[in-house]
């Protein structure tokens, strides 16, 4: 699992695009142009350290589950992706467009049951996103817009999942549980004390981890690497995967004694269009 973040929104862009600055000015050409070379290349570097880590042959992977916010193209980034890595052209591709802020917890979904139901299966997510797409210049009158420039980020993740790990060869750093979507959730957990499990949830922004914090009855460690994430990588539609890696590399720094801050089980969300929420229960995995 490795994140890799950039900013591709230069000095030079600007110059070389000036109607970017604008608010209203047409732009939507020249961004598409960027976007449909740029985040596969992206994506690219995040992948070739992911499989670097993960230890095994990129021709063990048998699927490719690509999501991206960042514009749309045929053939998509799937298609480059698999060109750039050399990956083998029978992979079994899913290409995924415009899934909002629960996209981190969709691909595990579908990586998980991939999994579960290929025997020998490795699934190689990755998520890009270059926030060129929605990027414009200042508008008195829309200060929101002022909002999205600074919540949102430029990133990359790569994860692969697969299960039944290769002993000696493949090293888990969580499992995947149970993973779920639902639309508009009115129900209550089961758990009294939030506090005594490990909490990835997506960081659409400070006021709503405050909320979650309070809602819940969280203890400020809890909500840690979510906040730590957010304010060094942004706000990206797969934000819970480089939460995932956040914590896990925090937890073997410190000395803790699993990938989940020291604790077994843990709850990863995220919530976007629609209302839909995408919820992963995990379970940690011992640090040696």
């Amino acid at each position: 699992m490795i994140k890799k973040r950039y900013m591709h929104l230069t000095e030079e862009v600007f110059k070389e695009n000036p109607n970017m600055c604008e608010y209203m000015a047409p732009s939507l050409d020249a961004r598409q142009d960027i976007i449909v070379v740029k985040v596969p290349k992206l994506g690219k570097e995040a992948a070739q350290e992911a499989i670097k880590e993960w230890g095994q042959p990129k021709s063990n992977i048998t699927h490719l589950i690509f999501c991206t916010t960042s514009g749309v193209d045929m053939p998509g980034a799937d298609y480059q992706l698999i060109k750039l890595l050399g990956l083998c052209p029978s992979v079994k591709r899913f290409m995924m467009y415009h899934q909002g802020c629960f996209a981190g917890g969709t691909v595990l979904r579908m990586a998980k049951g991939l999994a579960e139901n290929n025997v020998g299966a490795r699934v190689l997510i990755l998520c890009s996103e270059i926030t060129m797409v929605t990027f414009r210049g200042p508008a008195e009158t829309h200060l929101d817009n002022l909002v999205g420039q600074a919540l949102f980020g430029d990133g990359a993740v790569a994860v692969i999942v697969g299960s039944e790990p290769l002993v000696g060869g493949e090293r888990p750093f969580f499992q995947i549980v149970s993973a779920a979507q639902t639309l508009l959730p009115n129900s209550h957990g089961a758990i009294e004390d939030w506090n005594s499990i490990f909490w990835i949830a997506h960081p659409g922004g400070p006021a709503i981890l405050n909320q979650v914090e309070e809602t819940l009855g969280l203890k400020p460690e809890n909500l840690r690497s979510t906040r730590h994430v957010l304010s060094e990588y942004g706000n990206t539609s797969a934000c819970v995967l480089f939460i995932l890696d956040e914590m896990r590399k925090s937890s073997a720094k410190e000395g803790m004694s699993s990938t989940g801050e020291g604790l077994d089980w843990g709850v990863l969300f995220g919530f976007g269009p629609g209302l839909t929420v995408e919820t992963v229960v995990l379970h940690s995995v011992p640090i040696s």
